[in-house]
């Protein structure tokens, strides 16, 4: 585990919106534990998770306004962290944030806390996988943030809906989700 800064980049010359956004949002969060009644997924399988990710839906927040083709990859680092890399493509083509995870206490449960900047992370709360579906709904520290991602950039409508049906059951406002397009999602951001 390094004591460094993490590195944060993003692939246009001009204003880094996705990663300095989402720092902005972990520093004013700051906070890793999972929202109240949120429970974090049991015999959670770490190797398994990795991958890429694409986002389905998400609660609308400054970070990512705006952006399509949104999609997360994640690898095990050789000191065990777990390398991320969002994407997603903005009004100035692809953005970019890299940064790392570690699991908060016990490795086979689904919590994770993030950080796209030095010291400062943020929750990472998988409460809802469904491996053979290719499917998983993830929070932030609050139910202000909510991700359903799948494995591929659409979802089958019956594995969406049933999703969509447990955020809702946990208290998330399923009718404010945004639901980006995938046109380009197969491209890997520079």
């Amino acid at each position: 585990m390094g004591t460094g800064m993490q590195r944060l980049s993003a692939q246009r010359s001009g204003p880094m919106r996705l990663g300095l956004l989402i720092v902005l949002a972990l520093l004013v969060t700051g906070c890793t534990s999972a929202p109240p009644g949120i429970t974090p997924v049991q015999n959670f399988d770490l190797e398994a998770y990795l991958g890429t990710w694409y986002e389905i839906a998400r609660l609308d927040h400054s970070f990512e306004r705006g952006l399509s083709d949104v999609r997360a990859d994640y690898a095990l680092r050789p000191d065990g962290a777990i390398a991320v890399r969002n994407s997603g493509y903005g009004a100035e083509g692809w953005e970019v944030a890299e940064g790392r995870a570690l699991p908060v206490g016990d490795p086979t449960v689904g919590h994770l806390k993030v950080s796209f900047f030095g010291p400062f992370y943020g929750a990472y709360v998988i409460f809802a996988l469904d491996q053979d579906a290719g499917w998983a709904l993830v929070s932030g520290p609050n139910r202000d943030f909510l991700w359903l991602l799948a494995r591929s950039p659409e979802l089958p409508p019956g594995e969406r809906r049933e999703a969509l049906a447990l955020a809702e059951a946990a208290g998330f406002e399923v009718a404010a989700l945004i639901f980006p397009r995938h046109e380009r999602s197969r491209e890997r951001a520079p």
